[in-house]
C-alpha cells in the first residue's frame, strides 16, 4: 500500500457518496423541462485530528447538513454543463465550511441523452482553498 502523501490536513478525508437529487440541468430542451437524476460524490480534506481529540462536530465539516445543501445546488438554478455544476458545488463547500482545505467533486448523469448503451457520464474536479 502507498502511504498517503502531502501534508497532513491533506491525508484525512470526509467521504460523501451517492448524494442524489432532481435537477434540471443540461443543454437540451428536454433536459431543462423534464429533469433527471443527478448523483454526486464528495471528498473533503481536512485535518481530523482537532476535532477527534476534542470529540467536536464544530471542528468538522457536519456532512448531514452538507448533504441537504448539495442536494439543494442539485435542485437549483439549472446549469447547461455538469462542469459548472461540480464548480458550484466545490465553491459552496470551500465557502461554507472554513476546516475544509480541499474537495473533489464528482457528479454523475446516468441518464444523460447518449444515443449508444452506457453506464455513467461523470466529472471529478479537485479543487483547493486558496
Amino acid at each position: 500500500m502507498t502511504p498517503p502523501v502531502g501534508p497532513p490536513a491533506l491525508r484525512d478525508r470526509i467521504r460523501l457518496s451517492g448524494l442524489s437529487a432532481t435537477g434540471y440541468h443540461g443543454v437540451f430542451d428536454h433536459e431543462r423541462r423534464e429533469g433527471q437524476r443527478f448523483v454526486v460524490d464528495l471528498v473533503l480534506y481536512t485535518d481530523l485530528r482537532p476535532a477527534a481529540a476534542a470529540d467536536d462536530l464544530t471542528l468538522t465539516a457536519h456532512y448531514g447538513e452538507l448533504a441537504e445543501q448539495v442536494c439543494g445546488i442539485i435542485e437549483g438554478d439549472p446549469v447547461n454543463l455538469i462542469e459548472t455544476l461540480a464548480e458550484r458545488i466545490a465553491a459552496h463547500v470551500l465557502g461554507a465550511f472554513p476546516v475544509i482545505e480541499a474537495v473533489d467533486v464528482t457528479v454523475h448523469k446516468p441518464q444523460a441523452p447518449i444515443t449508444v448503451p452506457f453506464g455513467d457520464v461523470e466529472i471529478l474536479i479537485h479543487r483547493e482553498r486558496a
